[in-house]
């Protein structure tokens, strides 16, 4: 297995939910951790709260904003220095997910948030990790995005098969070269994004599905694979989860 000591990882959409808890396992195997989020103060407070090697360092990134990629990732090389593991965990989703219900307006951020934003930021990394012949890309999307299922609504099942097929058709280019991309798709997590549901979620419910420092187990044990070994994808679902 892989030492990550010292390995250089990025993960947007750090401060909270899945995010925060990969965050937390890496910084804690030794890994050298940025986090990335449009919310500073989340941010600010995951980052303090964890006690590793190296301090998980932190500035605002806006997955859905060319400029404020560009600033992220440019300060981030130069605190340090270049990429060897991103993970893609920023999305989001709304509460009126039907069709008839829901505007255009949020098809576009939801897309913009959960796709385009993980094509930029895989576009960030990937040429420095091509001239190295060595990087790993991992994809945080849903199980919304191996079926489409009624829960995740219309516009997050699409952006999350759009992830699907854009970590399966750029592995497909860079595999050869020493770049391994991993989809993974994790049922039902009791993170915030909950919070968006249209029914609001019980406790009991909260308390029956995975956690995401059950993803990070898995994350982590992927980030520690050798070079030789590639995960394309892997589902991850809690046991109480009957759908897929």
């Amino acid at each position: 297995m892989i030492d990550l000591t010292n390995r250089a990882v990025v993960i947007t959409g750090g401060g909270t939910g899945i995010g925060a808890g990969i965050a937390r396992e890496l910084a804690m195997a030794g890994a050298r951790v940025v986090i990335g989020g449009r919310r500073e103060e989340p941010l600010r407070q995951f980052a303090e709260s964890v006690a590793s090697a190296h301090p998980i360092l932190h500035a605002k990134l806006d997955v859905a904003d060319d400029e404020s990629i560009d600033e992220f990732f440019g300060w981030t090389v130069s605190q340090i220095g270049e990429v060897d593991i991103l993970v893609n965990s920023a999305g989001v989703n709304i509460q009126n997910r039907t069709i008839d219900v829901m505007e255009p307006a949020d098809w576009d951020r939801v897309l913009r948030i959960n796709a385009t934003g993980a094509y930029r930021c895989m576009r960030a990394v990937l040429p420095a990790m091509r001239r190295r012949g060595d990087g790993l890309v991992i994809n945080v999307s849903s199980i919304a995005g191996k079926r489409a299922i009624q829960l995740g609504g219309v516009a997050y099942c699409a952006s999350k098969f759009a992830m699907t097929a854009l970590g399966t058709a750029v592995s497909n280019e860079v595999r050869r070269e020493g770049v391994r991309i991993t989809n993974v798709y994790p049922g039902e997590v009791d993170t915030p994004l909950l919070e968006k549901r249209p029914v609001p979620v019980s406790q009991a419910h909260r308390d029956s599905i995975l956690k995401p420092e059950d993803i990070a187990a898995v994350v982590v044990t992927i980030c520690r694979l050798p070079p030789r070994a590639h995960v394309p994808e892997v589902v991850v679902k809690p046991t109480t989860q009957e759908w897929y």
